[in-house]
C-alpha cells in the first residue's frame, strides 16, 4: 500500500515538474548580429554564430555550406567555437586527425584479416605437424615390433627361452 502511495506521490511531482517547465516563457534568443563589436567570446556563446576577426563582425553560419565563403569573412579570420583558433586551423586539425582515425582504422581491419587467415594457416600446419608425429610414432612401434619378433625367433632358432629372472627360488 505504502508503494502505491509513493509512486502516485512521484507521478504527481513529475507532471507538477513538466507543467512548470512549460509554463515558463523561454528567453529571447539573441540573434548574432547582435553581437557584432563586441567580443569574440560573446559572440562565440551562440553555436550558431561565427565571428569574423578582420571586420569584427558576428554572423549567422552558413549552415547550408560546409566553409563559410570568402565573401562572408576568410577562412584565416574566421573563428567558430572557440576563439583561439581560426577556421582554417580547424580544418586543417580535423582532416588531419580524421585521416589518422582513418588509416587507424583500415591497419586494425588488415590485420584483423590477416590475423584470421594466418591464425588458420597456422592450424593446419599444426594439424600437418601432428599427423607426421603420429606417422613417425606409428612406424616406430612397428619397427619395434619388428625388432621384437626377429629377436623371438632367433630365441627360439637357437633354443634360448626368455627366462623369467625373478621366479621363486625352489629348495629342494
Amino acid at each position: 500500500m505504502t508503494d502505491i502511495r509513493s509512486y502516485v506521490v512521484l507521478i504527481c511531482l513529475f507532471i507538477f515538474h513538466l507543467c512548470v517547465v512549460f509554463a515558463q516563457n523561454p528567453a529571447p534568443v539573441a540573434t548574432c548580429a547582435s553581437k557584432t563589436n563586441t567580443s569574440c567570446d560573446e559572440c562565440l556563446k551562440n553555436v550558431t554564430c561565427l565571428w569574423c576577426e578582420s571586420s569584427g563582425a558576428c554572423v549567422d553560419y552558413p549552415v547550408r555550406k560546409i566553409l563559410p565563403p570568402n565573401s562572408l569573412c576568410p577562412l584565416p579570420q574566421a573563428r567558430w567555437g572557440v576563439c583561439w583558433v581560426n577556421f582554417q586551423a580547424l580544418i586543417i586539425t580535423m582532416s588531419v586527425v580524421g585521416g589518422v582515425i582513418l588509416i587507424a582504422l583500415c591497419i586494425c581491419l588488415y590485420r584483423c584479416c590477416c590475423s584470421c587467415g594466418t591464425s588458420k594457416r597456422d592450424r593446419r600446419e599444426e594439424e600437418r605437424l601432428e599427423r607426421q608425429a603420429d606417422m613417425r610414432k606409428m612406424k616406430h612401434e612397428e619397427r619395434k615390433a619388428e625388432m621384437r619378433s626377429r629377436h623371438e625367433e632367433i630365441r627360439k632358432k637357437y633354443g634360448l627361452a626368455k627366462d623369467n629372472g625373478y621366479t621363486k627360488f625352489e629348495n629342494n
